[in-house]
């Protein structure tokens, strides 16, 4: 398998923390804000999703926490860090 583009990469890390910054989310609720504001034009596959929040974690942009969904399902939720803003910013 590719590893995607250094443009697709950054524009997809541009999408996630533009969309944590609103507030913490899961993944699954973090995918369906970014399909919902392209009016589904862009769908980001789990493929693309979890490994790009890893990435941002390891790179200190997000941290993470594990807590009930409004489901009641076990869900990780990721924030937005000072390092992320900045990121966001820049």
């Amino acid at each position: 398998m590719n590893a995607p583009s250094p443009l697709l990469a950054g524009t997809l890390d541009l999408l996630i923390l533009k969309t944590v910054s609103i507030g913490p989310m899961h993944g699954y609720a973090i995918a369906q804000h970014i399909q919902r504001l392209s009016n589904d034009a862009l769908r980001v596959e789990e493929g693309s999703l979890y490994p790009a929040l890893q990435r941002m974690q390891v790179k200190g942009w997000l941290a993470s926490e594990t807590k009930r969904s409004p489901t009641g399902r076990q869900a990780r939720y990721y924030r937005l860090t000072a390092a992320g803003r900045k990121q966001l910013i820049a």
